[in-house]
């Protein structure tokens, strides 16, 4: 699209905004009139852990918030020589899940407990038992259960319980809402009603009558909304928040909040059954839409919704690239050292791109990327570790590969569940995130994994920001009564180009091999849990 074009709809506010706090970086996109990126901003975060508990600050999650915008900011006026004053919708994301609990003058109780901590076992368990349906550990469920049973004095004063979406969404327009697909991971939906399930909220409810709460479940936690929903508008007192150069108006529409689930399905355009998409970097997750619903409930299989409601089986791990990701950056160390000078992608490319010729089974090697616990093996916590014998085929090549396929060991575990017990059909996988940047090194082990077809977009970097700007802009600027499918179909991937990997029976039945020592090693990692405190 040309410049002056792009120009005339910033001016005019045709366009819209995505923001979305992922676990390593705030990113802001601003999309055209034809739903593409045309600028964007980034602040890069990092958690921390507060008394043993994974976290965020607020004030970090508002520095983030303004750092990300007044870069986006930034680059319109470099770009397009405009300030950005207006849009046509905004739309916030967030990571998935987590506890951000607030009383009546609208203090935080606790340190917001994010996604990644594996504290809630017993709450998981007894929930899941009690709704005979799973209940991960990462839900907002747990975390308020696990409270409740740890006795925490703060749980009586709880006013409103959101996620991080759900907050910044509401500093921003005064609104206490959620997407259907959000909503999906705080505590279970009724398909029929696309809300929060009435009847499990009254099993909740009984389940802690003795404990005399002031609250009932249903009371605490947001409205729920579809795709398609307006979700309130951006306030005067939400405008000066997001941008304190005061040049940004009130009075913008919203789109329901998000989780980067949804965002991550939309910006792959995988809402339909029998679509799928993976999101890889920090962690790992897979979203698979079913055709109907999975015969009994599974620990491993989260049971969440797209953005429009529909069923979707979640596998979600909790690691995936960090621990690679350190060991590049020890290799970066030693060229330093060596007086030489390489840059960054071209050193991701060159040494990922070396696992394409190392052994299908990582020769003999084995790893664990856990800087954090992992469910689906049941681990409360991890130890990084890699591990050969002396028969192993030690080189560079499988190092590398054995780090990228154990990235995608915990996953491989879930979706096995899906693909083998349950039967689910799937037609191609769709990848996104950080594991797929080095073309074709991340799809073919994915593929590997899987043992379907997978494909990267062309607009796949672009992620959950620019899949919650297209949720925006379905709220607010269609014209033509689409469902969100049609949308996404007819006016933002029709014709889209992109790469597909399909799987290879070699390479399948050499990740198969890699998987089986994975499992076995299991103990290892075990032991040194136990043993490096």
């Amino acid at each position: 699209m040309e410049q002056a074009t792009i120009r005339q709809a910033i001016a005019a506010g045709q366009t819209s905004i995505g923001i979305e706090l992922g676990s390593t970086r705030i990113k802001s996109v601003l999309t055209g009139p034809d739903l593409m990126p045309v600028a964007s901003g980034s602040f890069d975060w990092e958690n921390s852990q507060v008394d043993g508990i994974w976290s965020y600050s607020l004030d970090d999650v508002w520095h983030g918030m303004q750092s990300s915008f007044a870069a986006l900011a930034a680059d319109v006026k470099a770009s397009y020589d405009l300030d950005l004053t207006t849009t046509g919708a905004i739309g916030i994301s967030g990571m998935m899940h987590g506890y951000l609990a607030f009383n009546q003058e609208n203090q935080l109780l606790v340190p917001f407990r994010t996604w990644r901590n594996t504290i809630t076992g017993p709450a998981s368990e007894e929930l899941t038992e009690l709704f005979h349906y799973p209940i991960p550990q990462r839900w907002s469920i747990a975390h308020l259960y696990q409270a409740i049973l740890n006795g925490e004095d703060h749980v009586g004063r709880i006013i409103y319980l959101t996620t991080l979406a759900g907050y910044v969404h509401w500093q921003l327009t005064g609104e206490k809402v959620m997407g259907v697909g959000e909503a999906s991971g705080m505590f279970p939906i009724d398909l029929a009603t696309r809300s929060f399930h009435a009847g499990m909220a009254s099993q909740f409810d009984a389940r802690i009558t003795e404990r005399q709460y002031p609250w009932q479940l249903l009371d605490i936690l947001p409205r729920v909304r579809v795709a398609g929903d307006k979700a309130g508008v951006l306030t005067a007192a939400g405008a000066k928040l997001l941008d304190p150069t005061g040049k940004l108006t009130a009075g913008i529409p919203f789109c329901p909040p998000e989780g980067d689930a949804g965002t991550g399905m939309v910006a792959t355009n995988s809402i339909a059954p029998r679509t799928g998409n993976v999101s890889a970097g920090t962690s790992v997750f897979a979203m698979i839409v079913l055709e109907k619903e999975l015969s009994r409930a599974y620990a491993e299989i989260d049971q969440v919704t797209t953005p429009d409601g529909n069923l979707v089986a979640m596998v979600h791990s909790n690691n995936c690239s960090s621990d690679y990701d350190a060991w590049i950056g020890l290799f970066a160390e030693a060229i330093k050292a060596l007086g030489f000078t390489v840059s960054k992608p071209q050193l991701y490319d060159t040494l990922l791109g070396l696992a394409l010729g190392g052994d299908p089974d990582c020769g003999g090697l084995l790893a664990y990327g856990y800087l954090s616990g992992e469910h689906i093996t049941g681990f409360e916590d991890g130890r990084p570790l890699f591990v050969r014998s002396a028969g192993s085929a030690f080189n560079l090549s499988n190092f590398m590969r054995v780090h990228l396929s154990t990235a995608l060991g915990a996953l491989h575990t879930g979706l096995g569940i899906l693909l083998d017990r349950e039967g689910v059909q799937v037609d191609e996988i769709k990848g996104h995130g950080g594991f797929f940047k080095t073309q074709g090194v991340g799809q073919r082990i994915m593929a590997a994994a899987t043992g379907v077809p997978v494909s990267v977009l062309e607009t796949a970097g672009e992620g959950g920001a620019w899949g919650i700007a297209l949720l925006a802009a379905f709220a607010v600027m269609n014209d033509y009564n689409l469902s969100l499918a049609e949308f996404l179909n007819q006016r933002v991937f029709a014709g889209q180009a992109g790469s597909i990997a399909a799987p290879t029976p070699k390479e399948v039945a050499g990740f198969r091999d890699f998987m089986a020592r994975y499992h076995q090693g299991l103990a290892i990692e075990r032991a040194a849990v136990e043993a490096l405190h």
